[in-house]
Parts: structure tokens; sequence; C-alpha cells
């Protein structure tokens, strides 16, 4: 039976726990018959050693990181971790980007009101993307790289990029931003993936936008994006011993 063992950060706000057994609700749910086991890199329980022990002997099970970019999480704390606990388990790769993340994006502005199916809404509308924030320039890159993508896919007047921590900008530059570029409308979408305290803080900040949608949390295509990255991990494995042969 394939197993997904989904490796998420952890946090001390009970909602990101509740979110993440959302998400692992609707995975099952879109792939019956694939073993789906959590693990947190910290303040949540269970650890990565205790669920990568018990998925050792399983066959084509994959380690799938809950993680928007391949930030320090995601180069060093989580291979660190794996190897402390012994695991040999292969490690997708990271969620972003993906077209699949765009359309959670949306899914989310449409919940908060926003008639994100209308070009001529869109057209007038200056959306912020507020991310999590981080010290590695390759993460930073990446977001601006999805904002751009989809500002282009979306036709939005214009997309800005802030952050709720690291350097700035901060969401009400960011709004600044918009409303000197012409937005009508303004819009804040978290590029998050569960509740806490970052999110709280975008939200606190987004006081002058005219709406401000939800993080990403258990979204179907969030649910989606990790079988893909499980499916990509798997194929690859698989693909090695027919190259070496």
């Amino acid at each position: 039976m394939p197993a997904l063992l989904l490796i998420a950060h952890g946090s001390r706000d009970p909602r990101h726990a509740a979110t993440v057994a959302a998400l692992v609700e609707e995975v099952r749910a879109q792939r019956p018959g694939t073993e789906v086991a959590t693990a947190y890199l910290d303040h949540c329980a269970p650890r990565i050693p205790q669920v990568a022990e018990r998925l050792a002997g399983t066959a084509d099970a994959v380690a799938v990181p809950l993680l928007l970019n391949r930030a320090f999480h995601a180069k060093h704390d989580i291979p660190a971790a794996l190897r402390a606990a012994g695991s040999r388990l292969p490690v997708a790769d990271v969620l972003g980007p993906s077209p699949l993340l765009l359309a959670a994006l949306d899914r989310r502005l449409a919940e908060a009101g926003l008639d994100v199916a209308s070009p001529a809404v869109r057209a007038r509308t200056g959306v912020v993307l507020a991310a999590a924030g981080s010290s590695d320039p390759a993460a930073d890159t990446a977001t601006h790289a999805v904002a751009a993508e989809w500002r282009r896919t979306r036709g939005w007047a214009a997309v800005e990029v802030a952050y709720a921590s690291a350097a700035g900008p901060r969401v009400p530059d960011a709004l600044a931003a918009l409303r000197a570029a012409g937005a009508e409308l303004t819009a804040v979408a978290p590029y998050l993936l569960a509740p806490g305290l970052l999110p709280d803080r975008i939200a606190a900040a987004a006081d002058g936008a005219d709406l401000v949608a939800d993080v990403l949390g258990p979204a179907p295509e969030l649910a989606a994006l990790l079988l893909q990255r499980h499916d990509e991990a798997r194929r690859t494995v698989q693909a090695v011993p027919a190259l070496t042969a």
C-alpha cells in the first residue's frame, strides 16, 4: 500500500494541528487506500522519528513536506531530522510553485466575497500575496515568481508581495503600492498553510483592505498537490533502478 508521510512544521497554536488533520482527511478522501501519516518538526506530536520508524518497512512510502518554498526547513531541518531518525524515506519536492496553489488562492478569495470569475472584477482588483517571510533569498525570489504568475494568468490589476516576518514590505506598504498603481479594490491573500501567529499578524495589518482571505488550509487543491508531489517522488525512485540497470 502506498504511504504518504506529511511533514508539517508545527505550532503552539492548536488551530495549526487541527488544520493539518483536516488536510490529511481531504488527502485520504481524494486517494482512498493510501496510508497518510503526519509528523511535525516542532511543537506538536508525533515527531519525525516516531513516525518514520513505523513507515521504514512500508513499500512506496514518501515523505512530503508541507512547505511552500525551498527555504531552511526544506533544505536542512527535514533532511536532518530524517537522517537522525535513521530513515531513508525519499523526500518529495515542496509544494510551490504550482497552478494548484494559484487555484487554492482563488478559492479563498472567492470565499471571502470576491467575484474571481469576473475578468472585469479581476482587472480592477489589486491583491497582496502575504507570505511568512524568509531570510533565504531563493524563497523570496520564489514568492515573487508566484505573484507574477498569478497576475499574468488571472489578469489582476496588480499583485504585491508582503511579509509577516523577516524583511519587508509589510501588508500596509503593499496595500499603499496597489492603490498607487490604480487598483480600485484591494484584497489580501495569505500565502500560508495554517492559522497561527503570522496569519493573525497579517489579518491585523490588513484593516485597510476591502477583503481578506483565509489561509490555504485544507483546500482540495492543496490535497491534490500533496498527492501530486507524492506521485512524482515515487516515479523518480522507481526510475532510478531502471537507469542504473
